[in-house]
């Protein structure tokens, strides 16, 4: 047999894998040629031994911390999202009161301008414009009106005067000093407990009387939200200081009042009606806001549609205008 020199290599390959130094023996081809080794030390085989015990134990240490390190990041995953899915208060929408809502009306009825604006400009003013009203048996009557008013200080101090025609007859109603009087034919008379008590409701369930809630020292609440015909509305109800209560729903768009609603008790009955003015046609009227039809409906039936002709603000008004006619010549007399 040929002897052949074995690369070193193969002859450490050989030492590391020999468990039994005094006896074993490997038998490797080379070439077509039976080489026998044997191997009667092999220190080296050790070495490589503890080499790999050693990897194996590291391996396991740094799998374990590895699987340590891990897990609390699985269990960080969920509040993880608990967070994302919670909204940030930033984010979250602030209730809007019912003083900032009828603040709203009053900055945008005023075009921006609000109070200052309407205190100054609807100081006084004279409107004409035309009713039609429908009566229980159908029958649709149109009246021509002219109506007066100057805004005091405070409601009892305001003055009004409303001039109707009709086919019929001409006639005044005149509010005043706190009391409320008629005029035909420069004869004062008392007007019917109905005729009186719709005027006094004209007044006081109103528009201007949301605008000036805080000179006539009313108190506004919110009474939450509603949508009708698809459009979002803000509802708060006005309390004044004859406790009348008036409930608005004024366009969350816009904050336009677009209806009110309130609720009187005539005379003689204990079932109180149900009354809702309705708003449409919203104007400029020298820098300030106005509907200029407004159709009032008596437990969901119309009875009255009224439309703005003309409007005019801070012209002058005679006093006389708003004084009892009788009174005025009796005391001219000496």
């Amino acid at each position: 047999m040929r002897a052949h020199r074995i690369p070193d290599t193969a002859t450490l390959f050989a030492k590391a894998l020999c468990y039994n130094r005094g006896q074993a023996e490997v038998r490797i081809r080379f070439q077509k040629s039976e080489i026998i080794m044997s191997f009667k030390t092999a220190p080296f085989r050790y070495l490589i031994l503890m080499f790999f015990v050693l990897a194996a134990l590291c391996s396991g240490v740094a799998f374990t911390a590895t699987s340590r390190a891990q897990q609390p990041k699985r269990a960080e995953q969920p509040k993880r999202a608990e967070r994302a899915e919670q909204p940030k208060r930033s984010d979250q929408p602030k209730e809007v009161t019912a003083e900032q809502i009828a603040e709203s009306v009053i900055v945008v009825a005023g075009s921006g301008a609000g109070r200052a604006m309407l205190s100054q400009i609807r100081k006084n003013g004279l409107e004409r414009g035309r009713e039609t009203r429908t009566g229980a048996d159908g029958r649709a009557e149109e009246i021509r009106y002219e109506l007066r008013f100057v805004h005091g200080d405070k409601p009892d101090k305001d003055k009004v005067r409303l001039d109707s025609k009709t086919p019929q007859a001409e006639y005044s109603l005149v509010y005043g000093e706190g009391r409320l009087f008629g005029i035909i034919n420069g004869a004062t008379f008392a007007p019917r407990a109905d005729t009186a008590a719709d005027f006094i409701a004209q007044q006081a369930h109103s528009i201007d009387t949301l605008l000036r809630y805080k000179e006539n020292e009313s108190k506004v609440t919110s009474a939450g939200k509603d949508k009708q015909q698809g459009v979002e509305l803000y509802v708060i109800d006005l309390v004044d200081k004859a406790s009348r209560k008036t409930r608005y729903f004024i366009s969350a768009k816009s904050f336009r009042v677009l209806s009110l609603e309130y609720e009187e008790t005539r005379a003689g009955s204990a079932t109180p009606v149900k009354y809702t003015k309705r708003f449409y046609d919203y104007r400029f009227a020298q820098g300030t806001q106005l509907p200029y039809r407004t159709v009032l409906l008596e437990d969901g039936k119309q009875i009255v549609e009224t439309r703005i002709l003309t409007v005019q603000y801070g012209i002058k008004m005679e006093d006389s205008l708003f004084q009892n006619p009788e009174a005025a010549a009796s005391s001219g007399n000496p």
